[in-house]
C-alpha cells in the first residue's frame, strides 16, 4: 500500500507523460528477464503491481507508444524520450505493472522478490536475501 492515502504520481523524463496511481500498490519486484533487461538497458527492471483501474494517465496519452514484446505482453513508453512506463499482460487485465523508475513519489513499498533469475545477466550478482524465482512465482502467470 502506498506510504499514505495520497496518490502516487509519476512522469517521463521529458515531462510529456504524467500518471497517477490511486489504488494500493500490491507489490514491487525486480525482473531479470532478457526483455526487461534490454528495454531498461540495465541488469533488471523494477515494477510496482497495482490494479489497472487505479492507474490513470493525467497528461500525454497521445505520446505513449506500445510494443508487444511477446504474445499477450504489451510494454508502454513515452514516444518522445523513451521512458518506460508500464507493462500490461493480456492474461491479467485487471492489473498493471508500473515502472518504478518513472515514479515521482515514494510508493510506500519496497521490492520483495526477484523473478526470471534463470535468465539474469551473468555479470550481475544478486546480493540481497529476497526470494528468487527462476520464472514467475508458482501460481502466477502474466502472459
Amino acid at each position: 500500500m502506498p506510504a499514505s492515502s495520497e496518490a502516487v504520481r509519476g512522469s517521463c523524463l521529458c515531462g510529456a507523460v504524467a500518471f497517477v496511481i490511486t489504488a494500493p500498490i500490491a507489490s514491487m519486484g525486480y525482473c531479470h528477464c532478457s526483455m526487461c533487461r534490454r528495454q531498461h538497458g540495465s541488469a533488471f527492471s523494477t515494477y510496482c503491481e497495482t490494479p489497472a483501474d487505479g492507474y490513470h494517465i493525467e497528461r500525454g496519452a497521445d505520446e505513449i507508444v506500445s510494443y508487444v514484446s511477446s504474445p499477450g505482453i504489451e510494454r508502454r513508453f513515452c514516444g518522445r524520450c523513451g521512458t518506460k512506463l508500464s507493462y500490461h499482460a493480456e492474461g491479467a487485465p485487471a492489473q498493471v505493472w508500473v515502472a518504478a523508475g518513472a515514479l515521482d513519489d515514494d510508493p510506500g513499498v519496497r521490492p520483495s522478490y526477484h523473478i526470471f533469475t534463470g535468465s539474469k545477466a551473468d555479470w550481475f550478482d544478486i546480493t540481497d536475501d529476497l526470494p528468487q524465482h527462476a520464472a514467475f512465482p508458482p501460481g502466477e502467470a502474466h502472459g
